[in-house]
């Protein structure tokens, strides 16, 4: 299974005729992905930023008909926004933790959540989660996280993450301490979009809103 990411930004203004020519397109859309099998696709908002993931399966490639209609339906709502990730291509993965993936999503919270890098610090942030993946090594996480991924571009990190409700449980107090020495060492390097550690730093951000999904 191949993953995909994909970002831009709302133009001033825009973001009631995005969401209205969204729906617009829908329809349309989804019979797109499921003629081509594209899977878990889902779409998500803060403040004027817009991420979208999805999956496919490996090495499959849209026709010359299906892709027309991707642009057709691109083009409907483009004005609407400007490109941050670069169409066509997918964005730098940074971090993968996928482990244990649940096919079935009933039981599964979403977790979207955006930063932005200080200037000149993209390779360190991608060099720490690269030794998280040294530490993990070949072993697969069996949950609650499933799925997680974290991808860069135009300077802005996207974090994806299904979790398995389940499976969650509250954390000891020393992993709680490693969590706020993580998050501490991180906003050296850049600065929250998304709420997420406001509970740590005491700060107001939007919440990340999942504007779409189609299984």
């Amino acid at each position: 299974m191949e993953r995909h990411a994909f970002a831009m930004k709302v133009k001033d203004g825009q973001m009631n005729t995005y969401r209205r020519k969204l729906g617009e397109i829908w329809p349309e859309l989804t019979g797109f992905l499921d003629r081509n099998q594209i899977k878990n696709f889902s779409i998500w908002n803060a403040d004027q930023l817009i991420f979208g993931y999805y999956e496919k399966a490996d090495g499959a490639v849209l026709n010359a008909e299906e892709k027309s209609v991707k642009d057709r339906l691109t083009g409907e709502i483009q004005d609407t926004f400007q490109w941050i990730s670069t169409p066509g291509e997918n964005m730098r993965l940074m971090y993968h933790n996928f482990g244990v993936v649940r096919e079935n999503k009933e039981l599964i919270r979403h977790r979207m959540f955006m930063t932005k890098l200080k200037d000149g610090c993209e390779e360190e942030y991608k060099a720490r989660h690269d030794g998280l993946i040294a530490q993990r090594g070949d072993t697969v996480d069996p949950g609650p996280d499933s799925n997680f991924s974290i991808w860069s571009a135009g300077g802005y990190i996207f974090g994806y993450d299904e979790i398995d409700t389940t499976m969650e449980r509250d954390e000891t107090p020393e992993e709680h301490e490693a969590t706020v020495a993580w998050e501490t060492r991180q906003l050296g390097i850049m600065d929250w979009i998304t709420n997420d550690v406001d509970w740590m730093t005491g700060e107001c951000h939007s919440a990340s809103r999942r504007l779409a999904w189609h299984n």
